[in-house]
């Protein structure tokens, strides 16, 4: 099999291929496509940890793995879980995140053009509602925005650039954050009780640079996240609040360095920065600056 699908998925950060989890990013930035025409592999396996700073130097720790199986030349499933760590000025706090199930397809290539198509589900494993002592945290230390979403997204390769498109939908929302501001002593953060978050859409272009010894592959990317709409919780009195500022556009500069160890495996640097950010971000998702190391290896 000369053609073989992979899907790297990363916290995101990396960005094409992998976005460290970082800068606004719900899970649909952390989802990309890897082609390896060479590769005869068909499984492939990555995991990453990936550090960040975030509001009120709130500081994460964010690993997740993945394992990618191409069952064809044109289809391959990948499955990811996640862990992240929050540490900052209300303790810390480590959970289990997130999973993801991907399927993705691509069309025949034909004079250095290709299509691919990604249709992907994200379960968490929280309901968003971890606490420290008894105290409720906000989303910024969550693990998970509780939510159950659907993933659809496309790619288009020419030569050396790579063009996505995506779409990230909540489909149930199980999150059950109690957080108030009103009783956190605090105003770093937003009150997200009972919080509801609205759709993400996304455009990222990345161009591919590799070596001729075809040791490193550099891969610098900008990704521009609208969110659709402006987040809600319920506020004191139980009524439904809107959340003003919290739609609009993030855009994201990302730098991935890859290291070839061998035909099989490979090491990858990725660095990312936000050069635009929402208003508001009750999510928690955002990051000053992201820093991963990932390591792939396929059999």
């Amino acid at each position: 099999m000369k053609k073989i699908v992979f899907i790297g998925l990363l916290s995101i950060i990396g960005s094409s291929t992998v976005l460290a989890q970082g800068c606004s990013d719900a899970g649909v930035c952390s989802i990309g496509n890897s082609f390896d025409k060479e590769s005869t592999s068909k499984n492939l396996i990555e995991t990453g940890s990936i550090y960040g700073v975030g509001e009120a130097d709130v500081t994460y720790l964010s690993s997740y793995v993945t394992y990618s199986r191409a069952f064809s030349e044109k289809w391959a499933l990948s499955a990811k879980f996640t862990y992240s760590i929050a540490d900052g000025s209300f303790g810390q706090r480590g959970q289990f995140g997130d999973a993801y199930l991907i399927s993705n397809y691509k069309l025949a290539e034909k004079n250095e053009k290709q299509w691919s198509i990604l249709t992907g589900f994200k379960f968490p494993f929280t309901t968003s509602n971890a606490k420290i002592n008894g105290y409720s945290l906000p989303l910024d230390y969550q693990a998970s925005l509780g939510t159950f979403d659907l993933i659809l997204a496309t790619n288009y390769k020419y030569s050396q650039w790579d063009f996505n498109l995506g779409l990230q939908i909540p489909v149930f929302n199980n999150n059950k954050n109690s957080y108030f501001a009103e009783y956190s002593g605090t105003n770093d953060f937003p009150s997200t009780n009972l919080f509801e978050r609205k759709s993400d859409a996304l455009f990222r272009t990345t161009y591919t640079y590799q070596t001729l010894n075809k040791k490193f592959t550099f891969k610098p990317n900008v990704l521009f996240l609208y969110h659709l709409g402006e987040d809600s919780y319920e506020n004191i009195f139980s009524q439904r609040e809107i959340i003003e500022g919290s739609d609009g556009l993030t855009i994201n500069g990302n730098l991935i360095t890859s290291y070839s160890l061998n035909a099989k495996s490979s090491l990858e640097l990725s660095l990312a920065t936000p050069f635009v950010v929402r208003d508001i971000r009750p999510d928690g998702l955002t990051r000053a600056f992201t820093a991963g190391l990932i390591y792939k290896v396929s059999f």
